[in-house]
């Protein structure tokens, strides 16, 4: 016994350590309690008393406290330590009790010397009671619990036998549970009250309040609250380990401050850690082995499984887990579990590898038997050896799949990496992969692509062809084509996949060659048959539709491919990639209410299937389809859910720069150039320059959203660059819709917007010509207007509604009349070129601006009956006379309401019939055509 409260059972009775706090703090009640029964004693009451607590909360302290008490007051005082040592020895706590009385056989010379195996009971209990009636007495036992059966027979002898004698038992306890009725001290059937006082105490944590005396006395100083009330619940209230904690505090100078605070927690799990180690080194070999099962199994199991882990044990499985209770290391009950993860851990540190797998692996056979929950079975999975169970990979599986979506992608990557240790099928290797690859995509996106790159690389059987598309799914939709498009193709070379699944796969192909067209191709990859000119598969249906808007032509083939590959096919669920392709595609044909239709379809299997990517393609492509419809505030919140779902740091390099891109468009259109200025910064430095990101669809949509910044800030040379480079990479993709990117127009913008620049003119007369050759309405009235509007200092705002001016009837005019009036209506300017692929971004506008009225150009005399005679038509005589008062060709057919086009037909044909060979000539020709008409 010793006064200092510590935080392990002591040796016996070390001399007293002067401390600088009180020992006892926050034990007054128990102190005047025991001091009671103690002067009770003295008047010859007799007293039983029972003191519990897990270790450190002072138990020892109050025993020798009451001890020094009672010294102090005449009461003569006999005390004993029990140990787990000698639990064994028969009369061990009473051997230290010698002076209480004497061995029986020295009391009476004629008894005959007791035998080994004799019980010497009712003897120690008759020479207690003669002791105490020659003075009070006091017996304390410290550690009751580990008492030899001998002497706790005869404490509880003893204690029936307290009434009509002067003597009291007081005893420690380690632990707060109740006891078992064979360890139980009771005083006589029929004594009372007032024959026996008998109580028991139980100490608990200290209040904050004696936290801060302790911690006042300990520093010399107050603490502050917040430091206080911190110390506390670090410590839970036990004085052992508040006393360590102040003391390596004070070895560092650190005071009680709220400053301190973080040291404050260091420390305090550092004595927590040091009270676990030193209460586990006094532990017998068979209570540390129910420990490591505790470890093993709890809290899930109960003594039944932790007994055929263990195998007999010398106290039995119940005892020992009653004893590991009152250590304070474990939690009563049937389901014992460690109080501190720490100790836990350190019980099984002290095992070598081999031994601790071996455990784990019969603790999970055992608990699979007994239908333990998954929980606790995937926690013994993960640390046993690998069992070769198929039960093993899908009790992992499972218990991954709750982790995700509980929103803990770390537990559950952590059990599939576990599960993939273990053999299995190859079609399920390939599903394990791919949803390990979905649980790290948001901690570590390039492992993600690893993990989904190793999935088709993997060997396959019959069943494997769902397992890689939806692995070459998921690689797509994230962006990393350049690396998926060999691999599908391998895929595709085997001869292990379905019809059905090979279709999906070759969509899968090619839409990842339309994202990035790679400039060679790898020599050892095995041939990909294009795609068939009429698909029946959705998702190839989905990539030719695409391909199709893309290129700018044919927008009603390209829309009833979109639409066949949105249409539900029950038992044929397509792959999702593709079908957020097909979305695109109604957006870029202006059919977005179907587009949102097909989205919310996609978005809802995705969230079902924890396809993250394909989710956050989704959410860019409604972002693009809203700014489209001129709702940039709508498309910014639907931006910011898709980067709720796949964050920037997600996207492959390939993919970031188009979430960059359209965010910067829609701050264009909402006005704030600054804000688009802000989130094109936030692009990659590497982007665009080589490697992955260079040359994608992604990097011509950060191009075209910089070169748009650059021209609404005025630097129309950076805007240029940027903008001619963006068209560059598009036509290399073969991208030439204007609805995807309207760059020419741009560009022309760049360029000053004179009306004697040819090059800006050929380049919005290309514009032009795509738009009306694609033919949906928005991107043909944003390019007519851009074609008007050489002199305007501002673009049309491509998502804004288009004012029913003479520019939209001659917008709506030239749909109607583009098929009538033949390939010529079309044609290309000399050098023109077309392409495809898109960048997942749209082709946002810049402010809208009513254009001023066109100039009207008065009409010459008519001149009919000459030109009658020559052959000119009246619209060819009015041409050909504004054209002679030296009117260029755009403002004869916005004065005409016409199109330019159409004006250079009519030249072209009154060049012929009026002999002559263009423009300079005109004037004379019509003179003299005037001289000759009567």
């Amino acid at each position: 016994m010793q006064s200092q409260v510590t935080d392990e059972r002591q040796p016996r009775r070390p001399p007293a350590q002067a401390t600088a706090a009180p020992p006892l703090a926050g034990r007054m009640p128990e102190q005047r309690l025991l001091a009671g029964l103690v002067e009770n004693l003295r008047a010859g009451r007799p007293a039983l008393a029972e003191i519990r607590g897990l270790p450190g909360t002072g138990r020892s302290a109050l025993l020798e406290w009451a001890a020094h008490h009672a010294r102090e007051a005449g009461v003569h005082v006999e005390a004993a330590q029990a140990s787990w040592e000698e639990t064994e020895q028969r009369y061990g706590v009473v051997a230290q009790l010698r002076a209480a009385f004497a061995p029986p056989a020295a009391a009476d010379p004629a008894r005959p010397p007791a035998t080994a195996t004799a019980d010497r009971t009712a003897d120690l209990c008759r020479a207690a009671r003669a002791a105490a009636r020659a003075h009070p007495l006091l017996i304390v036992v410290d550690d009751v619990q580990w008492t030899d059966p001998c002497s706790l027979r005869w404490l509880r002898a003893q204690a029936r036998r307290l009434a009509g004698v002067p003597l009291m038992l007081l005893t420690a306890r380690t632990g707060t549970g109740p006891t078992t009725p064979e360890e139980r001290l009771e005083p006589g059937s029929l004594d009372d009250e007032r024959a026996v006082a008998h109580h028991t105490l139980t100490l608990g944590p200290l209040t904050p309040a004696d936290v801060g005396d302790l911690l006042a006395a300990a520093f010399g100083t107050p603490a502050d609250p917040a430091f206080r009330d911190a110390a506390a619940r670090s410590t839970d209230g036990n004085p052992a380990v508040l006393r360590a904690t102040a003391a390596r505090l004070a070895r560092h100078g650190r005071q009680p401050r709220a400053e301190h605070l973080p040291h404050l927690a260091e420390c305090a799990a550092e004595a927590v850690r040091d009270r676990a180690a030193r209460t586990l080194a006094a532990l017998p070999g068979d209570l540390r082995s129910v420990l490591r099962a505790v470890a093993v199994c709890a809290p899930h199991t109960g003594p039944g499984t932790i007994a055929a882990l263990t195998g007999p044990t010398a106290t039995g499985t119940r005892r020992a887990l009653e004893l590991l209770a009152g250590t304070g290391l474990l939690t009563g009950g049937d389901h014992p579990a460690f109080r501190e993860p720490a100790a836990a851990r350190a019980v099984l540190a002290g095992m070598n590898a081999h031994d601790r797998e071996e455990l784990y692996a019969r603790a999970a056979e055992h608990a699979h038997h007994t239908a333990v929950p998954d929980g606790a079975l995937a926690s013994m999975l993960t640390g046993a050896r690998v069992l070769g169970a198929p039960w093993a990979v899908d009790v992992l599986r499972r218990e991954a799949a709750r982790h995700r979506a509980a929103g803990r992608p770390g537990e559950a990557a952590r059990l599939l990496r576990r599960a993939l240790r273990e053999p299995m099928a190859p079609h399920l290797r390939v599903r394990t992969l791919t949803e390990l690859s979905a649980a790290v995509l948001p901690l570590e996106p390039d492992t993600a692509d690893r993990h989904l790159r190793q999935a088709l690389r993997s060997p396959a059987d019959a069943d494997a062809g769902p397992s890689w598309i939806r692995a070459a799914d998921l690689l797509v939709a994230r962006g990393d084509v350049a690396r998926a498009q060999p691999l599908i193709a391998r895929a595709l070379a085997g001869d292990r996949v379905r019809p059905a699944e090979r279709s999906a796969l070759r969509a899968l192909y090619w839409l990842a060659a339309h994202s990035r067209r790679e400039t060679s191709q790898a020599l050892d990859r095995p041939p990909v048959p294009a795609l068939p000119e009429h698909p029946d598969d959705p998702a190839e249906a989905a990539v030719a539709a695409w391909r199709q808007a893309l290129l700018g032509q044919d927008i009603g083939r390209a829309r009833r491919l979109a639409r066949a590959a949105l249409a539900p096919r029950h038992g044929h669920p397509a792959p999702l990639s593709p079908q957020v392709a097909a979305c695109h595609t109604l957006v870029l044909t202006g059919d977005f209410t179907e587009a949102h239709a097909g989205l919310d379809a996609v978005l809802l299997r995705a969230e079902h299937a924890d396809a993250r990517a394909v989710a956050g393609s989704a959410g860019l492509v409604r972002a693009m389809a809203l700014l489209h419809e001129g709702r940039p505030r709508d498309a910014s919140t639907a931006l910011d859910r898709a980067q709720e779902v796949m964050p920037p740091h997600c996207w492959h390099p390939l993919m970031s720069p188009a979430v960059v891109a359209l965010k910067a468009l829609i701050h264009l259109e909402l006005g704030d150039t600054a804000g688009a200025g802000r989130s094109l910064g936030l692009a990659r430095d590497d982007d665009g320059d080589a490697g992955d990101a260079g040359g994608g669809l992604g990097w011509a949509c950060l191009l075209y959203a910089r070169g748009r910044t650059h021209l609404a800030g005025g630097q129309r040379d950076a805007a240029l660059a940027d903008l001619l480079e963006c068209g560059r990479l598009l036509l290399s993709q073969q991208a030439a819709n204007p609805a995807l990117l309207p760059w020419r127009s741009a560009v022309a913008r760049a360029r000053g917007l004179d009306p004697h620049d040819r090059d800006a003119a050929a380049l919005l007369a290309e514009e032009r010509r795509l738009a009306l050759t694609w033919g949906a309405p928005g991107p043909v009235a944003r390019a007519l207007y851009a074609t008007g509007g050489l002199a305007l200092p501002e673009p049309v705002r491509p998502g804004s509604a288009v004012p029913a001016d003479w520019r939209f009837r001659q917008a709506l005019s030239a749909l109607a009349t583009a098929r009538l009036a033949g390939p010529d209506a079309v044609a290309p300017p000399p050098g023109g070129t077309s392409v495809p692929p898109p960048p997942a971004v749209p082709a946002p506008r810049a402010a809208p601006a009513r254009p001023p009225a066109p100039e009207r150009v008065a009409a010459p005399p008519p001149t009919r009956p000459r030109a009658a005679r020559e052959g000119l038509t009246g619209a060819e005589a009015r041409v050909a006379a504004l054209a002679a008062c030296g009117h260029p060709n755009r403002a004869i057919a916005a004065g005409l309401s016409v199109t330019p086009r159409t004006v250079e037909l009519h030249l072209t044909r009154a060049y012929r019939k009026l002999g002559i060979h263009g423009r300079p000539e005109l004037a004379e020709a019509l003179e003299r055509l005037g001289k000759d008409t009567p």
